[in-house]
């Protein structure tokens, strides 16, 4: 049987894994000296990186998972409980996260360099702890729905993937209200996201 919500979560987290290393590229490389034009987009960018973040993992795929993945996985294989446990509490912490950051990123933006720092490192815990997260999904709990969920589980889940619609994936057609945030993103930041510079 084709598993078409595992093709959707593994595709997003490929999409959500460029997009964090492209963030990371760019709090690196930090804002232009060349004026205050390219200072105020390097800020947009990033914002709208983390917007991205917020509003489709955060509130789409992690929401599926919890609801229709992670239950039927740990009814069908329990000695998956710990990862699980850990994954939703993962989910719980993600949204306050990235508000976090997105505080950080406002007070590096208006108050100057001296909260620089503090945006790295939350930028970096941020991005390490959801690397992490992904990999632990797809260690253990995907490979245990493979094994384990029954044909009924896999038409469920994949009806309700296959609704996804992850603005920067573009093997499917985009929701237009996406638009403007996908062209920020794609025209601004770096590879592998982006067509901008590294």
């Amino acid at each position: 049987m084709n598993h078409e919500a595992l093709r959707v979560i593994r595709d997003e987290h490929a999409t959500l894994a460029a997009m964090l290393q492209s963030l990371m590229q760019m709090v690196k490389r930090g804002p232009s000296p060349e004026g205050k034009d390219q200072h105020e987009m390097f800020f947009d960018v990033l914002r709208a990186m983390l917007f991205y973040i917020d509003e489709f993992p955060e509130k789409l795929h992690h929401p599926k998972e919890s609801d229709l993945l992670f239950p039927r996985v740990a009814r069908a294989a329990p000695h998956t409980m710990k990862a699980i446990d850990q994954l939703e509490r993962d989910h719980g912490a993600g949204e306050l996260r990235v508000r976090e950051l997105m505080h950080l990123l406002m007070a590096w933006e208006y108050l100057g360099d001296t909260r620089r720092k503090a945006f790295e490192d939350g930028v970096t815990s941020y991005v390490d702890f959801y690397l992490q997260h992904m990999r632990l999904e797809e260690t253990v709990v995907l490979p245990e729905a493979e094994k384990h969920l029954t044909d009924a589980d896999w038409h469920a889940l994949n009806a309700a993937f296959a609704t996804n619609q992850d603005p920067l994936n573009s093997r499917i057609p985009r929701d237009p209200q996406f638009d403007r945030l996908f062209t920020r993103i794609v025209m601004r930041a770096p590879a592998p996201v982006g067509l901008g510079q590294d």
